[in-house]
């Protein structure tokens, strides 16, 4: 009786924290894409992800007129970064020069590109605060 009382209170537990984790929605649009070319690949990142690892979550999208516009769905609060690039080739990966310069175009969250390196976590990262959020990123070569 005394387990079945634990998972119980365990079930509870659990249950009322899923119910208070809240979740939104982030639009990213891209406006100063170069060519119709391909698509353009997002990733949404955490700190333990961001650089190191696949994204938490991703989406593609076709270009428009210029313009790539996805939106994440379902997020849960948290901080977060986002990058993303001009697959022109359609390779489903960020080609680079044999220096290690990338060949395709990249932005990452609040457009601080890093000159002398990879993208930075500090300079990327954002607090959802429990609200929709739209953004605008631009590329950079």
């Amino acid at each position: 009786m005394k387990t079945i009382s634990i998972l119980f209170a365990m079930f509870l537990a659990h249950t009322l924290n899923a119910q208070s984790e809240k979740s939104l929605n982030i639009e990213v649009i891209v406006e100063n894409i170069s060519s119709a070319d391909g698509s353009v690949l997002f990733g949404l990142y955490t700190e333990d992800t961001f650089m190191k690892a696949k994204p938490n979550y991703s989406a593609k999208s076709e270009i428009l007129d210029g313009v790539a516009q996805i939106t994440f769905e379902n997020i849960p609060e948290g901080t977060y970064a986002i990058s993303c690039f001009h697959d022109a080739n359609g390779n489903n990966k960020m080609d680079f020069e044999p220096t290690g310069i990338p060949k395709e175009a990249y932005g990452i969250s609040n457009n601080k590109v890093n000159l002398y390196g990879p993208p930075i976590w500090s300079d990327a990262k954002f607090d959802t605060e429990g609200n929709e959020m739209k953004m605008n990123i631009k590329l950079t070569r």
